[in-house]
């Protein structure tokens, strides 16, 4: 099977591209342009393990010249790149549209030109929900986290779409341009409207990868910044129960073209911003200073995944509880961060 990622020298391609390499037969291709820290790494990482069964083209993803012959040639394209940040896009949004519209649009119709009986998958986000300020967020405070009163398993495919930020704007508009395309066309899209995803290979800024963020300054023992109070929760999805899902997707395209689905760890794996700093301090025992500011636009208190809808059609649910699964994480930064 010949494997197109783009984005594949990101945290999330570079794990992907790893796993599917463990078969013999495949073949992977990589896009990725290596803008961001740490991709230049992990590119070199995947040559070192993957080696000639490897292809990497060093090019943006509106220069669709530069791998339409690779893509023509793919039975599966996976779509990661993009501008990954609400903040980011704030203060540029004009590079946030080039990137996730253009960009995204870019690799669509190259398929459908070029390759229209490839497998699409495309990374979207649960930010395509907007903040949830409406009916679907009645909280309540606990001691630890917020509690959603009106979703108590979390958010399913059924909620409203409502682009808040830049971000979400770009990254729904796509996921819609996937979705029409599998009825306009034909095309075997499939849209994942994931949730907060860590695991190996995943650096963290601030502003996005905020598991592996925390992780690396409690190494670190260096300052953190909340915006908000903590009490936010999210939940956290491994990378590697994702790439299962991408894999079960992928034996069962035919159920499942032109379908969106929530993806994350569900509610055994909500957990607040608050306890995953308990959670770091006692695995990593440092307890670095804590900053409390105003939440930041287009911020959402809650969002957990209800994954009933992978479950039923594909028998996924989420392996990995984020207790032991953080350990991954950890072990990786000490190893190539420290």
């Amino acid at each position: 099977m010949n494997i197109f990622i783009t984005g594949g020298a990101g945290f999330i391609g570079t794990n992907t591209a790893l796993h599917f390499s463990k078969e013999y037969d495949n073949r992977i291709t990589i896009l990725d342009n290596l803008s961001r820290v740490g991709t230049n790494s992990n590119l070199l990482s995947m040559q070192k393990i993957i080696g000639k069964r490897l292809q990497f083209i060093n090019a943006d993803i509106r220069d669709t010249a530069r791998y339409k012959k690779e893509l023509s040639k793919s039975d599966v394209v996976i779509h990661l790149a993009g501008q990954t940040a609400v903040t980011t896009s704030t203060i540029d949004p004009i590079t946030d549209f080039n990137t996730n519209v253009a960009g995204g649009f870019a690799v669509l119709d190259l398929v459908r030109k070029s390759n229209p009986k490839a497998i699409l998958l495309y990374a979207s986000t649960n930010k395509v929900y907007g903040d949830l300020s409406h009916h679907t967020l009645k909280l309540r405070k606990n001691k630890k986290q917020y509690v959603n009163i009106v979703r108590p398993r979390g958010v399913n495919e059924t909620e409203h779409l409502h682009f808040i930020s830049p971000y979400g704007c770009s990254k729904g508009t796509i996921d819609q341009y996937m979705l029409d395309y599998a009825h306009t066309f034909g095309l075997h899209t499939v849209v994942f409207r994931q949730s907060c995803i860590y695991g190996p290979y995943q650096l963290g800024v601030e502003d996005q990868g905020w598991v592996a963020h925390f992780s690396k300054q409690f190494l670190g023992n260096k300052p953190i910044t909340i915006f908000g109070d903590g009490y936010q929760v999210r939940d956290l999805l491994h990378v590697d129960d994702l790439i299962y899902l991408y894999e079960r997707v992928i034996s069962s395209i035919h159920a499942v073209t032109g379908h969106a689905f929530n993806v994350g760890g569900g509610i055994k794996n909500a957990y607040s911003l608050i306890q995953v700093m308990d959670i770091l301090k006692k695995k990593i025992g440092t307890s670095p200073h804590i900053t409390f500011m105003n939440e930041r636009v287009g911020d959402q208190k809650y969002f957990v995944s209800d994954n009933s809808k992978a479950r039923k059609m594909l028998g996924w649910k989420p392996n990995t509880l984020f207790g032991s699964g953080i350990d991954t994480l950890i072990t990786w930064q000490k190893a190539n961060l420290i």
